[in-house]
């Protein structure tokens, strides 16, 4: 069959005249075949899935009856726009009663559908041809996807065990620093679980003013904070004068499929970021947005969250530990990310997902590989499981196949 007349005018930012034709498979799409292939292969083996990345549970009971409410009120049929303004308020008393940040709800706050859209559009207000968005790895790959999209380029920052899962900031080229615009950030971070620290985004903030820097950092995850209570960047002293937090309710509230979420922070890049999204949406459906404040308005929702995920983490540690894996409580997150044995049932693996897709195939265990910064596995603990009792079965089998495996660390 021949190319359509328009095979040549694909941009270059997706492939250019080569669009559609390549082989190479994302890593997730190759899990999700592999799952499939496997249960249809191994229907008497239950598939133990840690490799899911969203929440496990519905909305609460109360969101979901504001919602029901609002999608019937004809007042709620319109286009949003930007937001309404009841829902930049109620993120307003959010934030003043969870971080102690006080913001202007017309100016420092916007909505977006979903934090990843307001990853995708921030670079379009700051990126020209050559410049630069610093990115850590591993991490969400949005924003840089769309800074290749303007012509600009990502420098990547690796997140090692030696460095606590913090970039080493130090180490960036002088000239890439001349062109560099953006600092990307994400605590806590996904996938390494760890957290960040005062200090941390202290040093941050003089390195921004220095090198005169915007600052993004995603917060998707902040309410699932284990260590200490969640730190947003905002709490630090000079945070809005460099740059802005995006924030989701996705994670923390379990509403990972209601696309709603806000980016806060420094008025001017708050209205940059509004002025794009105008041309980009026209806005997030006004009755999620009120069950959006109804969720924002409950301070009991994001804890029953983080407490169910602690709970799950620290039961998949000691499992993982017992079966001879080296890990740790993670700081935040539902993620658990662990170094990838050196050898496992007697084979070498030389990448995780090499590894991951031995475990998929032949063990029925789903993980997700991270070879960007050294080979990892990530757990995540949103598995499918209805009460505790349920959660200690999934552990007692993932520990009686894992342990049978016999894995070795250097």
């Amino acid at each position: 069959m021949s190319d359509p007349y328009f095979q040549k005018l694909f941009a270059q930012r997706i492939g250019g005249s080569q669009y559609g034709k390549g082989t190479e498979i994302y890593k997730f799409e190759k899990i999700k075949r592999a799952k499939r292939r496997v249960l249809a292969e191994h229907p008497e083996r239950k598939l133990i899935d840690f490799g899911i990345g969203e929440n496990d549970e519905m909305a609460d009971e109360s969101v979901r009856r504001v919602m029901a409410e609002e999608i019937n009120k004809p007042e709620n049929r319109g286009y949003a726009d930007n937001g309404i303004p009841a829902f930049k308020e109620a993120v307003a008393r959010f934030m003043l009663r969870e971080f102690g940040v006080e913001l202007d709800p017309v100016t420092e706050i916007n909505h977006c559908i979903g934090s990843k859209t307001a990853l995708a559009m921030l670079p379009a207000a700051f990126i020209d041809p050559g410049d630069v968005t610093l990115m850590t790895v591993p991490g969400y790959p949005v924003a840089g996807t769309h800074t290749r999209y303007y012509g600009g380029q990502v420098y990547k920052l690796p997140l090692l065990p030696e460095n606590d899962f913090y970039p080493d900031l130090d180490s960036i080229p002088a000239d890439v620093l001349k062109r560099a615009k953006l600092l990307v950030l994400n605590y806590p971070n996904s996938p390494t679980g760890q957290v960040a620290t005062v200090d941390f985004y202290r040093r941050v903030i003089d390195f921004a003013h220095k090198h005169e820097l915007v600052v993004i950092q995603d917060a998707a995850h902040l309410m699932l904070s284990y260590r200490d209570r969640p730190l947003s960047f905002l709490q630090v002293p000079g945070a809005k004068e460099v740059g802005v937090e995006v924030h989701s309710l996705s994670k923390g509230w379990n509403m990972i499929g209601w696309r709603l979420g806000w980016v806060c922070g420094h008025p001017r890049i708050v209205q940059a970021f509004a002025d794009i999204k105008d041309n980009c949406d026209s806005g997030q459906f006004i009755a999620i947005q009120k069950a959006g404040i109804a969720a924002l308005d409950n301070p009991e929702i994001p804890r029953r969250t983080r407490e169910k995920y602690r709970r799950r983490l620290e039961k998949l540690v000691a499992t993982l530990k017992r079966c001879g894996f080296q890990c740790e409580m993670p700081g935040g997150t539902y993620f658990l990310y662990v170094r990838c044995p050196r050898e496992i049932a007697g084979q070498r693996f030389e990448t995780a997902e090499d590894l991951a897709h031995y475990l998929i195939t032949e063990h029925s265990i789903v993980t997700v590989p991270w070879d960007d910064a050294g080979p990892h596995l990530r757990f995540s603990v949103t598995y499918q499981a209805a009460n505790e009792a349920e959660e200690d079965a999934l552990m007692e089998e993932t520990e009686k196949r894992l342990m049978a495996l016999n894995p070795k660390f250097d």
